[in-house]
């Protein structure tokens, strides 16, 4: 059993780790957060002045500026994954007579895909400009709590409509703005919420398909080979039942590649899926990204000036509307003139 529990561990790390990332974040004092910054007060004790200045620069230049870096590693993960599943999984599906619409299903997918993201990374996301200003302070009403009136943007030097945020690696402000995703290299706003969201759900179900029929493929591999009903002997010649961490093994060795690649798709679809459910929760409930970080983050804040101090203040989301016009908002946006009717 044991380089299936090494698998097992490794993969149970990696899903904690991602876990406590997704509860921590948006935290100002939480455990991680004070951690990290412990070590990395000890760390820059003992790593050299010109060390830590590269690690800097390279880090803002990785996610404080714009960089196609991103963008050629997504598509060469893409290139590699279909590569390994065009010569070798598809062929060998192909000699087993697996119907044809199973085995095109990812390369379907995979057009949707790169589709949706090359619209979401070539469309406005719904800059706020000196002209249009005025007009976007009238679509969505300020809470009062994570959205005041009359804030002007000190680097664009206009008022900020209400759900938007100034994004410090495209240098420009965003209306209902969620993230500054580094994979579609653009911000995603209220422009292009819909398309992101179909290019996730489009994403995650492209490696779901590709780890389904590479799962198929290998299970059929085994029914063929009649082991999984037989025996193996070990070292010490003696005769032992097969058990799965042999079956592993046993495929690992047979098809190192597509396993490899099996356990890099399955991973990755279980990251992106839980990405997948937390967007999709957002759209329902009418939030972004940064409406939750700051919500979150409220509770430990000071009091706003304006505000009286004995009175707490508690956030209410206001942008809510029902399911239905929730899911309806992230495809169709609202105008100036859709919020007048209302």
């Amino acid at each position: 059993m044991e380089f299936l529990t090494l698998f097992l561990l490794y993969l149970g790390f990696v899903l904690t780790i991602t876990a406590l990332l997704c509860l921590c974040s948006g935290r100002k004092e939480s455990f991680l957060t004070r951690s990290v910054n412990r070590a990395s007060q000890v760390l820059s004790l003992v790593i050299p002045t010109q060390l830590q200045r590269v690690t800097h620069w390279a880090l803002h230049r990785l996610f404080h500026t714009r960089s196609c870096l991103f963008v050629v590693l997504h598509v060469a993960l893409q290139a590699a994954v279909f590569g390994e599943y065009t010569w070798e999984v598809f062929v060998y599906c192909w000699e087993l007579q697996f119907h044809l619409f199973l085995l095109l299903l990812p390369y379907l997918l995979l057009a949707g895909n790169l589709g949706c993201f090359l619209l979401c990374s070539r469309a406005n996301p719904g800059t706020v400009t000196k002209s249009n200003a005025a007009s976007l302070v009238k679509v969505y009403a300020y809470d009062g709590v994570l959205f005041q009136r009359g804030l002007v943007c000190p680097t664009c030097t206009v008022e900020k409509p209400a759900r938007s945020k100034h994004c410090s690696v495209c240098r420009t402000c965003v209306h209902r703005f969620d993230h500054h995703c580094v994979w579609v290299n653009n911000c995603i706003g209220a422009s292009n919420a819909g398309l992101f969201l179909l290019y996730l759900l489009s994403l995650t179900a492209t490696a779901g398909a590709v780890a389904a029929v590479t799962a198929a493929f290998l299970i059929q591999v085994l029914l063929l080979s009649n082991i999984m009903h037989g025996t193996y002997l070990d070292a010490q010649g003696e005769e032992h039942p097969v058990e799965i961490a042999f079956l592993v093994q046993h495929l690992f060795l047979t098809f190192p590649r597509i396993v490899f690649m099996l356990g890099f798709v399955i991973l990755l679809t279980l990251v992106l899926g839980g990405y997948c459910c937390f967007s999709l929760y957002l759209a329902l409930t009418n939030q972004t990204t940064n409406e939750w970080c700051k919500s979150r983050r409220f509770g430990g804040s000071p009091h706003l000036p304006s505000h009286p101090q004995d009175r707490p203040l508690v956030y209410k989301n206001i942008y809510s509307k029902g399911i239905w016009r929730n899911l309806k908002e992230i495809f169709n946006p609202p105008t100036v003139l859709e919020r007048k009717k209302k």
